[in-house]
């Protein structure tokens, strides 16, 4: 029987932000990051899409017993999809992934009034950082689409909930990536 592995992007790249077991890095081959917004919350976050041409860096980590229950409920506002053959890992045992993706009929385009927030950019620049390091962050910018979405700057009072504190000098990583890229910063009105 294969062991359950699911394939964090985003935030689940971030070890600080969760506890499932034996988390390692991992590629997820033919699927790329995005910025979309869904009605079934108020900010655009990430997403994956299949992408044919890309290929993106992350974590798998186990589902122990199986039990996706925790994981689906914070994850709520995306579907499992299995991603078994698409993912090059250093796992010897027989293993099934998953990557959660929202639905493409459930995505717009993230906006003014939905925008990315920076403190959850935050949490994502520093697992990248971690676990792969500044080429990692590097990878993580020209592998997600959607940098011409508005980004609230909420760095004071964090509207993300699984948000981190960061050093000086992942902060200023995060700033100078975004400056960049030529990414829009909006103040909190």
């Amino acid at each position: 029987m294969a062991d359950p592995y699911f394939f964090g992007y985003g935030s689940l790249v971030n070890l600080a932000t969760h506890d499932f077991p034996d988390p390692r890095p991992a590629r997820l081959h033919g699927w790329r990051r995005v910025w979309r917004h869904t009605d079934l919350r108020q900010v655009a976050f990430l997403t994956a899409l299949p992408d044919a041409d890309c290929s993106i860096d992350g974590m798998i980590a186990h589902v122990p017993n199986d039990d996706w229950q925790a994981l689906d409920a914070r994850e709520w506002a995306y579907d499992r999809v299995a991603v078994t053959d698409h993912v090059r890992h250093d796992l010897k045992q027989p293993t099934e992934i998953a990557v959660y993706a929202v639905a493409p009929e459930k995505q717009s385009v993230p906006s003014t009034r939905h925008p990315i927030l920076l403190s959850y950019i935050d949490v994502v620049v520093q697992g990248y950082l971690h676990a792969f390091g500044r080429e990692g962050v590097r990878d993580f910018f020209n592998t997600t689409s959607g940098w011409e979405a508005p980004i609230l700057d909420d760095r004071s009072q964090p509207r993300y909930p699984r948000h981190q504190q960061l050093k000086a000098e992942e902060t200023d990583l995060v700033d100078r990536s975004l400056i960049e890229i030529g990414a829009r910063i909006v103040a909190v009105s």
